[in-house]
């Protein structure tokens, strides 16, 4: 398995595509009772085939990640030969931007020296998906780039 399986939730959820996904591999309804109850380990390689199939979709569209932390944010921007970074920290422990007026108390002194912004850019290796989805692990999320447009307007690369 590539990635990780989807969650018993995530499956539910994804139901008609999995229906879809047996359906494409001649696998029917009963067929596919039938290996639950007498082929538990086929089952199980086919729930990690689908969610690799699906990981794969979800990575190939991300262009972002976000990460927070108590004082530390990191913005991802990914193309098809990097990860642009931009970092942001915190010297004020009493300030948490994980919450509401932690990161207006952010927004308000982005020029206070408490504030250090930074950038960096690696080279992504040969598997793009595969250095997203272990930031995704860290604890990063998927967005659609608005912090990291905003933030890159300030710095430059």
């Amino acid at each position: 398995m590539k990635y990780e399986r989807l969650t018993q939730e995530q499956l539910k959820e994804m139901n008609k595509e999995f229906i879809n996904f047996l359906a494409s591999q001649s696998i029917t309804n009963e067929e596919w009772e039938d290996i639950k109850t007498n082929k538990p380990q086929v089952a199980e390689d086919e729930l990690d085939v689908f969610s690799d199939l699906v990981w794969e979709g979800v990575l190939n569209n991300v262009n972002y990640l976000e990460h927070f932390s108590p004082q530390q944010l990191f913005l991802f921007e990914f193309t098809d030969q990097h990860i642009d970074l931009i970092g942001i920290k915190i010297q004020n422990e009493t300030v948490d931007i994980n919450t509401k007026q932690g990161f207006q108390w952010l927004r308000d002194n982005l020029l206070n020296e408490d504030v250090h912004i930074y950038t960096s850019r690696k080279a992504l290796s040969e598997d793009r998906n595969k250095d997203i989805f272990a930031l995704i692990k860290q604890g990063a999320h998927i967005t659609k780039g608005k912090l990291y447009h905003y933030f890159s307007g300030m710095v430059e690369k």
